[in-house]
């Protein structure tokens, strides 16, 4: 799944540990979703989506 977060991230000016800990998940777990090593969680999903204040379909792409 393709995603904004490595973007969104660097507009706020974060390392992956500080956005890590906004969303309390490893630094690793970042850098896999950013990647596009792991999908995250639905409930991780939403969490992103609340911490950066948009709709999950503008961050994560499933390629449809």
């Amino acid at each position: 799944m393709n995603n904004k977060l490595k973007v969104l991230r660097a507009m706020r000016d974060w390392s992956q540990a500080e956005l890590a800990g906004h969303l309390d998940v490893s630094r690793q777990a970042v850098n896999a979703i950013e990647t596009g090593k792991h999908d995250p969680s639905l409930p991780l999903a939403f969490r992103i989506a609340r911490l950066f204040e948009m709709p999950i379909e503008e961050i994560f792409d499933d390629g449809l």
